[in-house]
């Protein structure tokens, strides 16, 4: 597929992360806009009002000999997951996922903040693909060296990996994220029988209006397994028809 047609068919909020992913984390490893300035920083953040960097170190990474295909990869888990799940769970409702990735942004600065990382990628892609796993459980995905496995395990293998090699907590931080995000949409109504705690704004419906048509719904989370409600009956009693024997 040629370059251009392949980048124009992935989905418009993918489409936008993976391009300033790229665009921004480039013209630091060029030196055109100084690292330094884009990283979370939170004496920055809180001491200077540098608020930009909450923004920007999602999408900044330090590229060098040393993490060039460690940024490859994020790129292509940002390419293989989020573009699934804008696709497939968020077809019809892409005001739904630009909040997804609103809500998943705002608890990973908070993460970082907490646990002093500087450049939140990791976080965000763990985030995004732990949703897309849970999403998909039983679907078989492939690893490293043929390995094939369930993708629920997917995130935990990541993220044992990320530790054993890199000795960073950044991918279980973004498991929690993504855990935070899944457990509010999705996992409270169906195991406690509430409704979804995390609605998108209207403001956002507005922006970013419903698709009519086409397909969707793959990857749907498995139906509810809370007891069904009953309504309280009368303290008058059940009552009778009347003209009932």
């Amino acid at each position: 597929m040629d370059a251009g047609v392949w980048y124009r068919s992935l989905p418009r909020f993918t489409r936008y992360w993976l391009t300033a992913t790229v665009v921004l984390s480039m013209l630091c490893r060029f030196d055109v806009i100084p690292l330094h300035w884009l990283h979370l920083d939170r004496s920055a953040v809180f001491g200077k009002l540098q608020l930009w960097r909450c923004m920007t170190s999602l999408f900044v990474f330090p590229i060098s000999s040393n993490t060039a295909f460690h940024f490859l990869i994020n790129c292509f888990f940002i390419v293989q997951y989020s573009s699934k799940l804008e696709k497939d769970q968020y077809s019809r409702s892409p005001a739904d996922y630009l909040y997804l990735l609103i809500v998943s942004a705002v608890l990973a600065n908070i993460g970082g903040m907490i646990f002093n990382v500087y450049f939140l990628m990791d976080m965000l892609v763990l985030a995004i693909t732990y949703i897309w796993c849970q999403l998909n459980k039983d679907v078989t995905v492939s690893f490293w060296f043929g390995t094939r496995f369930k993708a629920m395990y997917l995130p935990w293998v990541l993220a044992a990996f990320e530790f054993i090699f890199h000795f960073s907590l950044a991918s279980l931080v973004g498991i929690f994220v993504g855990h935070v995000y899944y457990f509010f949409k999705f996992q409270y109504s169906q195991d406690l029988g509430g409704t979804p705690l995390l609605e998108t704004p209207q403001f956002l419906k507005r922006l970013v209006p419903d698709v009519s048509g086409g397909f969707g719904g793959f990857g749907l989370p498995p139906e509810s397994r809370a007891p069904p409600r009953q309504a309280p009956e009368s303290p008058w009693g059940r009552g009778m028809t009347l003209g009932s024997n």
